[in-house]
């Protein structure tokens, strides 16, 4: 809490506002202090000059001069001014009588001149002289009895009559008074609106500046979703709003490259990974099951060499050995390949409708030589279209193995002795159903014959045992069109199964 209320006090808006209001109150504190000091120098100035055109006025008056070609009313000009002014004027002839007064209490006061006189001389020390000439001087004096200050006016006229101006100086410091007090009055209620007008300023200059603070923010933590919105006017914000957009979209872009080049980088390090654990596979798995047929060829042929066998029919079963073995070692490293490029997702399937009845169909045709040997019984209606969508040459091959894995496996119970193939439509699958009566697989074997080379039956020959490698082909095969494929052991025998598509796939966008 005290970090957010020190944010906001550092803020611009705070600070703006802040600089506004005090830049207000600034000028009206420098405004009263003017009206304090100016005000009361102009006001005494202007009552001096007043003062000052009075005393011209009287001398022209005397001397029978006329002020603008007019004949002065010497009586309504001076109460005029007195009125105007707040003046108190008294005119005392040479002999020392009132000639002429504004005011009665200062005329009862003129007659005791002599006392005037003694605590407003014009020589005092204390008094401060604002005009001297050679009859007049106009002079600030202190009446000690009032203790009232007084600008007033001492001068002798050209007829020798003596003319007493003062004006109580208390009437110019209520003026400043009252002018300072509403000047006062006038700057509060300035602050107030300028408070308000403040707000708004700050608001709408900050507004944008937190809303870019926003979108950087967003653009450090890498989400470019947010972008500022141009106005119509071309100022700094603005163009700031501009480039920052810019570079949020340069920005995105430049990420989204190095997303992309990053994640191919990874992929193609990964693929680079597997080719080289498929290669070593490979090579393993080849120098492991080319081992024996290779003793084999190697021994027969030695034979052959040395003539082990003199007679014709034995010659040729070493031969025919040789000649097996080697069929076998071809089929062997040919399965293999197809298993890595399988595996390697580096095979592309020619898919097409074709109809698996018939394929199957054909595959038990091919195989009626051994099944009838083993005498085994193949339960299959192919009356009934199965029409399939898919790459028929990998589809015969996993059917294929689940086939003759079947064949080799099947075998009586319950007095039966068959192989069953059965299916199961699915939305837009087809599930293939081969069983066969026989033995089940261990329950620690179910998912390891699927691997490369893993026999459930160890006692097997190599002529009867296979290569280990079909139930691989079958899980890759499936693997790469993403479908279901499994085992399940029934209380006569096992059944295994497969997931065809019987339509395209949708492509992705």
């Amino acid at each position: 809490m005290k970090e957010e209320n020190i944010g906001k006090f550092h803020s611009v808006r705070t600070k703006l506002f802040a600089t506004i209001v005090m830049v207000f109150m600034c000028i009206l504190i420098v405004v009263v202090l003017m009206n304090s000091v100016i005000l009361k120098t102009f006001y005494t100035i202007s009552k001096v000059q007043t003062i000052k055109r009075v005393y011209f006025q009287l001398n022209q008056y005397y001397q029978g001069k006329e002020d603008d070609g007019k004949i002065l009313n010497l009586e309504e000009e001076l109460e005029k001014v007195a009125t105007r002014n707040e003046f108190d004027i008294i005119i005392k002839t040479d002999t020392n009588l009132v000639s002429y007064t504004t005011d009665k209490n200062f005329l009862n006061a003129a007659r005791k001149i002599e006392v005037i006189q003694s605590y407003m001389k014009a020589d005092r020390e204390d008094n401060e002289i604002l005009y001297k000439a050679k009859n007049v001087t106009i002079q600030i004096a202190k009446d000690e009895k009032t203790e009232l200050n007084y600008l007033l006016l001492t001068g002798i006229l050209d007829n020798d009559y003596q003319l007493y101006i003062r004006m109580p100086i208390a009437s110019i410091d209520e003026s400043v008074r009252i002018s300072n007090n509403l000047l006062v009055a006038i700057g509060i209620i300035t602050v107030i609106i300028s408070a308000f007008l403040a707000s708004y300023i700050s608001r709408k200059f900050t507004n944008p500046i937190l809303e870019l603070d926003d979108i950087a923010k967003n653009v450090a933590n890498l989400d470019f979703s947010k972008k500022y919105r141009i106005s119509d006017t071309e100022d700094e914000i603005n163009r700031l709003g501009k480039s920052i957009n810019t570079m949020s979209d340069k920005l995105e872009t430049t990420i989204n490259q190095l997303r992309r080049n990053n994640s191919q980088l990874e992929k193609d390090i990964q693929e680079k990974s597997k080719i080289d654990e498929m290669r070593q596979q490979f090579i393993s798995d080849v120098s492991h099951e080319l081992k024996t047929p290779i003793a084999l060829i190697q021994g027969y042929a030695e034979g052959l060499k040395e003539n082990v066998n003199t007679d014709e029919e034995s010659r040729q079963f070493y031969v025919d050995v040789i000649l097996d073995e080697t069929n076998k070692m071809d089929v062997l490293v040919k399965q293999l390949l197809e298993l890595m490029k399988l595996e390697n997702e580096k095979r592309e399937f020619s898919d097409k409708e074709f109809n698996l009845a018939e394929l199957i169909e054909e595959t038990i045709r091919k195989s009626q030589v051994i099944l009838q040997e083993q005498e085994i019984q193949v339960k299959f209606d192919p009356t009934k279209d199965r029409m399939v969508y898919a790459d028929s040459f990998y589809v015969e091959q996993v059917f294929n193995n689940y086939f003759t894995n079947a064949i080799k496996n099947c075998e009586k119970s319950d007095g039966e002795k068959y192989i069953e193939i059965s299916f199961k439509e699915k939305k837009g699958k087809l599930r293939v159903f081969v069983f066969n009566t026989g033995k089940n697989i261990a329950e620690d074997d179910l998912d390891r014959i699927w691997r490369r080379f893993y026999k459930a039956d160890t006692s097997r020959n190599r002529e009867n045992g296979g290569s280990g490698i079909g139930l691989s082909l079958v899980k890759a095969i499936m693997e790469n069109y993403g479908n279901a494929y499994g085992v399940e052991n029934q209380y006569n025998g096992v059944e295994f199964f497969f997931d065809i598509n019987t339509k395209p796939k949708k492509k992705k966008d």
